[in-house]
């Protein structure tokens, strides 16, 4: 089981920037990685950024353009940075990640999950 912890998350002013991390018990080279926030009450989350075992990634429309995601394989952690953040972006972020070796869908990479860090952005 690979366990993911988060850190990173905060008050800031809206345009505002803030960088997430996770850490992974596990390597992270060559598995699918993902970011989702969940708002109280919603059970699914939206996935915000994913990078996927091949390196590709994907955003949600509401964030392209000022979420970054990536990650460093040597230290096995995740991050997303995130930039010009909106009060729609407050919400409590997770980590999450899936199976080694595969091409991840979207549930696929809800394997494991952390225990998520809260972002506020307000003015």
């Amino acid at each position: 089981e690979v366990q993911v912890a988060e850190s990173g998350g905060g008050s800031v002013q809206i345009g505002g920037s803030l960088r997430l991390s996770c850490v992974a018990s596990d390597f992270t080279r060559n598995r699918c990685m993902a970011w989702f926030r969940q708002a109280p009450g919603d059970e699914r989350g939206e996935e915000v950024a994913m990078i996927n075992n091949d390196d590709s990634v994907r955003y949600a429309d509401s964030v392209k353009g000022r979420f970054t995601i990536s990650k460093d394989n040597v230290r096995n952690t995740l991050y997303l940075q995130m930039d010009s953040l909106k009060s729609d972006d407050s919400s409590k972020y997770y980590c999450a990640a899936g199976p080694a070796f595969i091409y991840c869908t979207t549930n696929a990479v809800r394997t494991y999950w952390g225990q998520g860090t809260q972002v506020t952005v307000s003015s």
